[in-house]
């Protein structure tokens, strides 16, 4: 009785594992429009784009912002577009706008030999 009961075993084990093997194979098929990857992509981009910029002054006044981005302007001449931008309550001249941390860098230490508060931002850019 015993060793009937051992072979039923083994031969319940050999089934399960057979159908086990059987049952792992298979093939999937994915059917997705090709806007997605389209999406997918543009998703990649954007999520890769960084912009630096270096912040040279900051003030709750914006005729006093307005005269400094005048000043850097005759100090530095075009070499770097300069914004003012205002954030509430400051007014801030913005210089630059960098693609790498490595631009920025070196635009920086030019930057500061007249203006030694000029600081790197990573501003977060506007959603539109």
């Amino acid at each position: 009785m015993i060793l009937k009961t051992k072979y039923f075993c083994i031969s319940i084990l050999l089934m399960a594992f057979t159908f086990s093997l059987n049952a792992q194979e298979g093939k999937v098929n994915i059917e997705q429009d090709r806007d997605i990857d389209k999406l997918l992509e543009y998703k990649k981009d954007v999520k890769t784009v960084k912009i630096y910029t270096i912040q040279v002054y900051n003030t709750l006044d914006p005729d006093k912002a307005e005269r400094e981005k005048a000043n850097f302007l005759n100090a530095f001449g075009t070499e770097w577009p300069v914004d003012t931008h205002w954030n509430t309550p400051n007014y801030k001249v913005w210089v630059g706008k960098f693609a790498t941390r490595l631009e920025a860098d070196r635009a920086l230490v030019k930057i500061k030999k007249k203006y030694i508060d000029a600081i790197i931002l990573q501003p977060k850019l506007d959603k539109k």
